[in-house]
C-alpha cells in the first residue's frame, strides 16, 4: 500500500469514526463480496431450520422476532468478517482504548412481525449523565433490506441526549426515526446506546441481519456469549485471540440456550 493510499484510508476512517460518535451510525457500502455474504446466508438456511426446532435457543423479541447465537464455525468463523481492518479501524477509532469482540449472532423478522417499542440495547452507566460510547454493534444484511421486509429504524444522535429529552424530540418529530435499507456486502456499525426500534416485515421470507458486538474491555456482557473450539482458536494470531471474549473448548456441543432476553431500555 502506497503512503497516498494508507492516508486516504485513515482520512475515511476517521470520518466514518467521527459520523458514529456523531450521529451514533455509519454505513459502508459493498465492504464485502456478494459471494462472501451468500455463503453465510445459505449456511444461515440449514442453521434456522435446525434451531427453530430446538426449544430455548431462540431469544423472542416480539411477535414473529428472534436473535439467535451463531456457532463458531464456517463460514461464520471467517476473520476476514469478524477482524476486517476497516470494521476494526472504526472500532478503535470510536473507543480509543483497549476492546473486545464478544458477540457473533443474527436478527431475525418473520413475516407477521411488527413495529418494536423504541429502545435502547444497553443503559447509559450514569442515568443523569451521558455515557461515552462503550458498546458498538456490526449489522450484515444476509438478503436484501428493504422497506418493505423491515428495516431498522434509528434516531441519529440520540445517544448523546437524556432518554425523556431524545424521546420528546422523537414523538415532537425534531429527531426522525430513519429507516436504514441496505444490500448483503453492505456494513452498519452503531451504537446500541442509540434510540432504535425494528419494523414490520410485510413480505412472504424472513429478513436476517448478522450482529457483531464490541465492547470496551472493563465491560460487562453476562447476556451474549462465543464459544470457540480450541483448534481454531489457537491458530489464531495473538491479536485476535487477545480481542475475542470467549469460552475455549475442546470441541462445540449442542447449542446454549440464548441468555440475550433481556434488551430494551
Amino acid at each position: 500500500m502506497s503512503t497516498g493510499t494508507a492516508q486516504a484510508q485513515a482520512s475515511e476512517l476517521d470520518r466514518l469514526a467521527e459520523d458514529v460518535r456523531r450521529d451514533g451510525i455509519c454505513i459502508i457500502r459493498g465492504l464485502f463480496s456478494s459471494d462472501l455474504i451468500g455463503e453465510w446466508a445459505e449456511a444461515f438456511e440449514s442453521l434456522w431450520e435446525d434451531r427453530r426446532s430446538r426449544p430455548g435457543v431462540l431469544a423472542p423479541r416480539e411477535e414473529a422476532r428472534f436473535y439467535l447465537t451463531l456457532p463458531w464455525v464456517a463460514p461464520f468463523s471467517n476473520r476476514e468478517i469478524f477482524a476486517n481492518p476497516v470494521i476494526l479501524g472504526v472500532v478503535q477509532r470510536v473507543f480509543a482504548q483497549d476492546f473486545d469482540m464478544v458477540q457473533l449472532g443474527a436478527d431475525v423478522s418473520l413475516p407477521g412481525s411488527q413495529f418494536q417499542p423504541i429502545h435502547k440495547d444497553f443503559q447509559h452507566i450514569f442515568p443523569d449523565m451521558i455515557t461515552p460510547l462503550y458498546a458498538l454493534a456490526v449489522n450484515l444484511p444476509l438478503l436484501p433490506v428493504t422497506e418493505e421486509n423491515g428495516p431498522f429504524q434509528m434516531a441519529r444522535g440520540t445517544h448523546a441526549l437524556p432518554r425523556a429529552e431524545a424521546v420528546a424530540k422523537i414523538e415532537s418529530g425534531e429527531i426522525a426515526l430513519e429507516s436504514f435499507c441496505s444490500e448483503p456486502g453492505d456494513v452498519m456499525i452503531r451504537t446500541p446506546l442509540a434510540l432504535h426500534r425494528g419494523t414490520p416485515n410485510h413480505t412472504d421470507s424472513p429478513r436476517v441481519i448478522a450482529v457483531m458486538g464490541y465492547v470496551m474491555r472493563w465491560f460487562n456482557t453476562a447476556n451474549v456469549h462465543m464459544t470457540i473450539e480450541r483448534n481454531y482458536y489457537e491458530a489464531l494470531p495473538q491479536d485476535i485471540r487477545t480481542m475475542l471474549r470467549c469460552d475455549v473448548v475442546e470441541t462445540l456441543e449442542e447449542p446454549e440456550p440464548e441468555r440475550f432476553t433481556n434488551f430494551k431500555f
